[in-house]
C-alpha cells in the first residue's frame, strides 16, 4: 500500500477542518437544471477533470437518484473552478445489465494502467429484499485515459446491497473497499485487484452508530477514513464529517484524534460563510503525498452542487 510522508511542519494542524481554505461564490460545479451531488477530482496535465452525479431537477431534492441519475465529467483550470460540464460518462444502458438504470457516487482512482470509476448502479427492476426500493450495487468502469473511453463491469463487484464505495489501491493493485448497506451498517472488503473477488474482511466496521460516505488515505500512521457522522453519534454534531482511523483499513476503527474533519459551513473568499443545508459525500485530492482539495457535496434549501475546497499543507 503506498503511504504517506507522516512529517509536517511545526505548529501545523492535524485537523483537516483547520485547513480548508476559502472559496469564491459561484464555484464548484453547477448545472442549470439539474441537482449535482457528489464528486470526485484528478488533476491529469494541469486540467481538474471532476466525475459528479447529476439528474433532472423536476422534482424535490434528492428523491429522483434512485431511477435517474447519471455521471458526468466537467472540467476546470483551478481547484475550486467553476467546472464546465464535459460529457456524460455513465449513463443508462441495456436494461440486461446491472446498472442500466442509474449510476451514482463515483469515486475515481488513478492506477498505473490507466483510471477506474467504482460507483454504484441499478437496473431498473431487481429490488432490496424488502422490496422498498431498486437494489443498488457497487461496480466500476475503466479507461486507459481520463476522457476514455470508458469499459463498465458486465457485473457488480459488491453482488448485495452496497453504496457510497471508497476504495484504497496498493502498490501491487491489491484494493481495499469500504461500502455501507441500506441501514448504514459499514462493511470492509478487500480483493487482489480491482475487478475482485471481493471479501468482507469485517461486516460492521463502526457498531456504535450509522455512518455513510467515506474516503480513504494512508499513512504510517495507517489507513484514515473521512466520513459523514449521520446522527452525530461520533462527533455530537449530526451530519458533520468525522476522522477515523484503523492500522489496517480493516478492522480496530477508532476516533481520530482530532475527530472533527468539516462542519456545515464553508468560508468564501469575499469573507463571508455558507451556512449549508446538507453537506456530505466527502472525497480527498491527493498530490504527491499530500492532501490538497476536500471536495463535499453541497445543499442549500435551494440548488445542489460539487464544492471543491483547497486544503492547506499539514500532517501527511
Amino acid at each position: 500500500m503506498t503511504g504517506l510522508n507522516h512529517s509536517y511542519p511545526e505548529g501545523a494542524s492535524l485537523a483537516l477542518i483547520d485547513r480548508l481554505q476559502p472559496v469564491p461564490a459561484g464555484s464548484g460545479f453547477r448545472m442549470d437544471g439539474y441537482w449535482v451531488w457528489g464528486g470526485s477530482l484528478q488533476r491529469v496535465d494541469g486540467t481538474y477533470h471532476l466525475f459528479a452525479s447529476r439528474w433532472p431537477k423536476d422534482g424535490p431534492f434528492p428523491e429522483g437518484y434512485r431511477r435517474h441519475s447519471e455521471i458526468v465529467r466537467a472540467t476546470a483550470q483551478t481547484l475550486t473552478g467553476p467546472y464546465t460540464f464535459q460529457e456524460v460518462v455513465i449513463g443508462k444502458r441495456d436494461p440486461a445489465f446491472w446498472d442500466s438504470g442509474m449510476a451514482h457516487n463515483p469515486t475515481i482512482q488513478r492506477t498505473g494502467e490507466g483510471y477506474i470509476l467504482f460507483y454504484i448502479g441499478s437496473d431498473r427492476v431487481t429490488t432490496q429484499p424488502n422490496g422498498r426500493d431498486l437494489l443498488r450495487r457497487v461496480g466500476f468502469a475503466t479507461a486507459p485515459h481520463i476522457t476514455g473511453p470508458w469499459q463498465r463491469s458486465a457485473q457488480p463487484v459488491i453482488p448485495q446491497e452496497s453504496n457510497n464505495p471508497a476504495a484504497l489501491i496498493g502498490d501491487d493493485g491489491s484494493v481495499r473497499l469500504l461500502f455501507r448497506d441500506t441501514q448504514l451498517r459499514v462493511y470492509a472488503a478487500s480483493a487482489p485487484a480491482f475487478s475482485g473477488p471481493y471479501t468482507i474482511q469485517n461486516d460492521n466496521v463502526w457498531p456504535a452508530c450509522p455512518l455513510e460516505d467515506f474516503a480513504l488515505f494512508a499513512n504510517e500512521a495507517g489507513v484514515h477514513c473521512i466520513c459523514e457522522d449521520n446522527v452525530g453519534g461520533v462527533s455530537g454534531q449530526t451530519r458533520w464529517g468525522v476522522h477515523l482511523i484503523s492500522p489496517d483499513g480493516m478492522h480496530a476503527w477508532r476516533k481520530f484524534d482530532p475527530v472533527v474533519a468539516y462542519d456545515h459551513d464553508i468560508r468564501l473568499t469575499s469573507g463571508g460563510t455558507l451556512h449549508c443545508t446538507r453537506r456530505e459525500r466527502p472525497q480527498l485530492l491527493v498530490e504527491g503525498g499530500k492532501i490538497t482539495g476536500l471536495l463535499t457535496a453541497v445543499y442549500d434549501g435551494k440548488d445542489s452542487w460539487c464544492q471543491p475546497v483547497a486544503v492547506e499543507p499539514g500532517y501527511e
